[in-house]
């Protein structure tokens, strides 16, 4: 037999309320308060925490009252101390899920007004919860976190409380040493700060943790403590729970002189304070009588307390309440000598015992009488296939070869699906592989093409730069001076100029078609120069307006054969935009990011349909996709009619 609970706190928004206020004081107030305002909403709650811990009915009808009134005033300040009042309702009724539903509402509330005070009582919530309800694991966790939040707040108020729950959570666990330390500091921390109900808890809990090491004098000593405390404050709650661990104490040592005494005062709180309706209270004090009867030798009395005991707890369906009424039955039983009773009792005990093993996953184990049933058809059962498996040994040894069989058999055509498959896919490798070498071939033949076209222009524009048009050159030299040698007439002196200036404008128009072939500025200066400059000189023919601008260029590096394959790119468009677009405007951009040259060329022109691009046949466009495909580039085209042209490259660069 266990002590009665380690006692954990819900923390309510209004901070600690004094049980010793009267219940006439709060009511007297309500009355008085005519105007229906949140002065009113406060006093709701106050009356909320004063029935919270016995008084559950009563609780409820104030929470819900309190909800209506607020709803009314239409504000929302007050909607964490209501889901903490639901949350610690629906935490005493047994109710898990609504538990946590509402301490997770508290929880948003805090984390959106960023209330590190709320939070930590949220947390503090959550672990009560979890611990509760088997969850260990998860009330460790929230149980640090609260009371490091509390620590790292200087929170006064409500440290001693976060020591107790720790205390409380490492009990569970059964590292009762470490339960000790924590629970010692809540009793520090709330004798220095003047918090009964934290100091309360600490000094019960640590007499737990030392009943779990069975050292039930020291056990006692801070029980009578978490008493001596409980009744300056006038707490019934704790008043109740001490002098039920106190009885039970004293009855695991033999100390059984002292019971009556602690059943005489349990009759009288009950009586002074009303709680002949908590039947939790009422199945405890059945178990406090059955000590005293036991201490008397009277048997039959003290089982017939446990019987109503019974009654009690399952009403009130504390589980708790009944595994101590069932054990103290069993023990009862046996000392009768009637063991099938003792035993019937033990194992009722035992299922309550896993039923509260397993709240945590809110799986209700079945009663004792049904699991009885259960466990005897599954023994008729077990019993029922030995005698089959006996008689028919021969059908399982057949389909045992037949699985064997079927698995071989499984295990072949896996092994030739899998072949095949490594077949298809070596197929595969080998096409792509084929596709991949046909691509290189290409692309080499580009390569050989463009290098070709390069040399070729670079060629041309070289003989007709240095050969033709050095010779023009010559000859408007030699024109010049024959013409100072020369008397001429008027009408002839003009024509002669004009020949001369016709000369002049043939070796401007010869050297525009080499620079054009192969611009030195490309050479000399780079991409960006030579595009600038050829852009200009577009510009300056009023066919076409081009606004030319470059981003991150200044230490653009590739080789010439690349720059000279860029330039081309967009000589070709620009070409295309005069030739198709009747554009009025073009915008060249060229930007450099990280390892990717970006071009951007957009037109105002009449635009066309993108689908059929693919269909294009022109020269230039071939060379343009083929530029683009011989630097690996990425190209989007965006046009439509009337919208002019949009053209994006990408161009990974080495």
């Amino acid at each position: 037999m266990k002590n009665l609970l380690y006692l954990l706190i819900f923390s309510l928004l209004l901070g600690e309320y004094t049980k010793a206020n009267e219940l006439d004081s709060l009511l007297t107030t309500l009355v008085q308060q005519k105007k229906e305002d949140t002065n009113k909403v406060k006093t709701l709650f106050h009356l909320v925490e004063y029935y919270s811990d016995n008084y559950f009915d009563s609780s409820l009808y104030y929470i819900k009252a309190a909800e209506k009134l607020t709803k009314k005033l239409n504000t929302t300040d007050f909607d964490y101390t209501l889901y903490t009042a639901y949350a610690e309702y629906y935490y005493n009724q047994n109710d898990y899920q609504a538990t946590i539903s509402y301490l997770q509402k508290c929880k948003q509330i805090a984390t959106k007004k960023n209330d590190k005070l709320l939070l930590s009582k949220v947390l503090n919530n959550l672990s009560a919860t979890y611990s509760r309800f088997g969850q260990h694991r998860l009330a460790i966790e929230y149980g640090l976190a609260a009371l490091n939040s509390a620590i790292e707040l200087n929170d006064t108020i409500n440290l001693s409380n976060r020591y107790a729950t720790v205390c409380r959570i490492y009990n569970d666990l059964k590292e009762y040493p470490k339960s000790i330390e924590y629970g010692k500091m809540g009793i520090i921390y709330g004798e220095r700060y003047k918090h009964a109900n934290g100091t309360i808890i600490s000094y019960n809990n640590v007499a737990a943790s030392y009943s779990g090491l069975f050292k039930l004098d020291s056990s006692k000593y801070y029980q009578q403590q978490a008493l001596n405390l409980a009744l300056k404050n006038n707490n019934v709650f704790y008043i109740y729970a001490s002098l039920i661990n106190l009885s039970m104490n004293d009855f695991r040592t033999g100390k059984l002189n002292t019971i009556k005494s602690y059943s005489q005062q349990l009759s009288e709180l009950i009586k002074v304070y009303d709680l002949k309706n908590n039947k939790s209270i009422l199945a405890y004090q059945t178990i406090i009588k059955s000590l005293e009867f036991l201490a008397e030798n009277k048997l039959i009395d003290a089982k017939k307390e446990l019987v109503k005991g019974i009654k009690y707890a399952e009403l009130e369906s504390n589980n708790d309440a009944l595994l101590s009424v069932y054990e103290m039955l069993s023990k009862i039983e046996y000392l009768s000598h009637n063991i099938s009773d003792a035993e019937n009792y033990y194992y009722k005990a035992d299922s309550i015992q896993q039923t509260i093993y397993t709240r945590e996953l809110n799986i209700f184990a079945l009663d004792l009488n049904t699991k009885y049933e259960t466990q005897k058809k599954q023994n008729e059962i077990l019993k029922q296939k030995q005698e089959i498996k006996n008689q028919k040994i021969w059908i399982i040894l057949l389909i045992c070869s037949t699985i064997i069989l079927l698995t071989l058999s499984f295990f072949i055509f896996r092994y030739f699906k899998q072949k095949n498959t490594i077949l298809e896919k070596e197929q595969i490798i080998q096409q792509q592989q084929i596709l991949e070498l046909e691509k290189e071939k290409q692309l080499q033949a580009t390569e050989a093409i463009l290098k070709g076209q390069e040399e070729e222009r670079s060629r041309i524009a070289k003989d007709l730069h240095d050969g033709l048009g050095g010779l023009l050159s010559g000859v408007k030299y030699s024109l010049n001076i024959m013409k100072e040698n020369v008397i001429l007439s008027a009408d002839n002196a003009a024509s002669f100029t004009r020949s001369i200036d016709m000369l002049d404008t043939g070796i401007q128009e010869l050297r525009r078609i080499a620079h054009s072939m192969m611009p030195e500025n490309l050479v000399k200066f780079g991409l960006d120069t030579a595009l600038k400059d050829y852009c200009d000189a577009i510009t300056k023919t009023n066919v076409l307006r081009i606004n030319y601008s470059s981003f991150q260029m200044e230490n653009f590096k590739a080789e010439s054969s690349e720059s000279v394959i860029v330039y081309r790119i967009i000589q070709e468009l620009i070409n295309n935009t005069i030739k198709h677009a009747n554009a009025s405007e073009l915008l060249v951009q060229l930007s450099k990011e990280d390892t990717t040259l970006y071009i951007t060329v957009e037109d105002n022109g009449k635009g066309f349909d993108t689908t059929n691009i693919q269909h294009f046949k022109g020269a230039g466009w071939t060379n343009i996709l083929n530029r683009i495909n011989y630097l690996k580039g990425k190209l989007d085209v965006q046009s439509s009619a009337s919208e002019g042209t949009s053209i994006n490259i990408e161009i990974p660069l080495a």
